[in-house]
């Protein structure tokens, strides 16, 4: 077999042609520090998410026995707390440092997840208990959740978030291939309770990277600063504002559709399906590449189609994804549905929150960045409840299929709705940031009522 001597000019050339493709572009994201950092911390902190994302349904489905409304009522635990706490916690998060808040929350997930192998190895482990964890897990996602969207403002420029958003999408897609394949061996060797410590040590890790970052934030508190004023100053802004309206209305109806597939995915591919814990790992690798796919492409979609089309994208993707699980047959054939169902979800999820942070953020003035994305959140989660509900009971007392069917079709209809919509499908670029002035003083003045 011929060898290219090491300095020879076809190897010099083949590796000047790797060594571009490897390369970053210049001007590209990662090339500043402070966001590589944040980007580093995301993606190891995904690694983790990976298995509490497989550890603790199939801690509730396969070791508590877990009804489909049981499922229903665990995922309706961790949205809870958005609907009840969102609110007054942005008015709080637009008064203190987001940074800390987001690191604390990191910690304090850490700590939460390894309740749930602690409670096995004492054998106190039971469905309340995982209500409880549930309940928790949400509440500290409500608050440090929201920090963490803001800290990526103050990493980035407000014009390249889409892009940004893009390329967390990438860190979690990495973990997203590799995450659910190594997941899955190692709730079938340690069991899913002890799985969930290795997400606990992720998360601490995170935690420790994030110390690291440096941000500057502006903050300009007022000596006559009010909470239920300044909470009613957030909630105006977004309700002024078409353009949040429309897409809190589409993508809540989403999030509905969403959870009412999620409660009973788990439950299809345990139990019609018969998969072990590491087949259901292995499929889940299948989000990896449909997260790859639309975090290299999304931005560029984007950019040519607009951000209103491209959301829209999301949705019909999501839908056919759920729809062909709910058709698919028992047999290897609905295997591969059901690895095809979550590469189209994770494709379509990419496509809608790159484009749906990207423009809210765009629009909103720092002072009230706590304020309105907070808002946002409780508005698009309020129907995440009612939807887990739904697909739990459809799926115990009509089937497991009828919850994927109901999800999917519904899903098709708001993509229909949202595409005809002009506010949502004529964005063909991220709008210009609202005027401070107009709505805050120092801090949270509120607009009169007849402006």
């Amino acid at each position: 077999m011929m060898r290219w001597p090491e300095g020879s000019g076809r190897w010099a050339a083949w590796r000047r042609r790797w060594r571009a493709r490897l390369s970053l572009r210049p001007g590209d994201l990662l090339h500043d520090a402070t966001y590589r950092r944040l980007w580093t911390s995301i993606l190891i902190s995904s690694f983790g998410g990976q298995v509490t994302m497989l550890a603790l349904p199939l801690t509730a489905a396969v070791l508590l026995h877990a009804s489909p409304t049981q499922m229903g009522l665990l995922t309706m635990m961790e949205t809870l707390p958005f609907v009840l706490f969102s609110l007054p916690a942005g008015v709080w998060l637009d008064r203190v440092r987001k940074l800390p808040v987001y690191i604390l929350g990191e910690s304090s997930l850490a700590a939460i997840v390894a309740s749930v192998p602690f409670a096995w190895w004492m054998g106190w482990l039971t469905m309340p208990w995982m209500y409880i964890v549930a309940f928790v897990i949400g509440t500290v996602y409500t608050t440090a959740g929201t920090a963490a969207q803001i800290v990526l403002t103050q990493v980035v420029a407000r014009e390249r978030l889409v892009e940004a958003h893009a390329k967390n999408a990438l860190a979690t897609s990495g973990a997203e291939v590799a995450g659910p394949g190594l997941a899955g061996a190692l709730i079938k060797l340690v069991g899913a309770p002890l799985a969930l410590l290795v997400d606990a040590v992720l998360l601490l890790l995170s935690a420790g990277i994030l110390r690291g970052i440096r941000v500057v934030e502006h903050r300009r508190p007022r000596a006559d600063a009010h909470f239920w004023r300044d909470l009613q100053a957030g909630v105006r802004f977004v309700r002024s504002q078409r353009l949040l309206i429309a897409l809190a209305a589409a993508v809540g109806l989403w999030q509905m559709c969403h959870h009412a597939a999620l409660v009973v995915q788990i439950l299809f591919a345990t139990r019609t399906l018969g998969l072990s814990e590491q087949a259901v790992g292995l499929s889940y690798m299948g989000m990896g590449g449909g997260t790859i796919l639309a975090s290299v492409y999304g931005n560029r979609i984007s950019r040519r189609y607009g951000p209103g089309p491209c959301l829209v994208l999301g949705f019909v993707i999501c839908g056919v994804g759920w729809l062909v699980l709910a058709v698919a047959p028992a047999n290897s054939w609905g295997i591969a549905a059901f690895a095809a169902m979550l590469l189209c979800f994770s494709a379509g999820a990419v496509l809608i929150f790159i484009n749906f942070l990207g423009l809210r953020q765009a629009v909103t003035p720092e002072p009230l960045l706590g304020r309105m994305t907070a808002t946002m959140r409780w508005l698009i989660l309020i129907p995440a409840g009612p939807g887990a509900l739904i697909g739990g009971w459809l799926g115990e007392h009509v089937g497991l299929r009828a919850s994927l069917a109901f999800a999917g079709t519904s899903v098709l209809l708001v993509a229909a709705v949202a595409g005809r919509h002009p506010v949502i499908r004529n964005v063909r670029e991220l709008p210009k940031l609202e005027n401070v002035e107009d709505w805050v003083g120092a801090e949270a003045d509120v607009r009169p009522a007849g402006e």
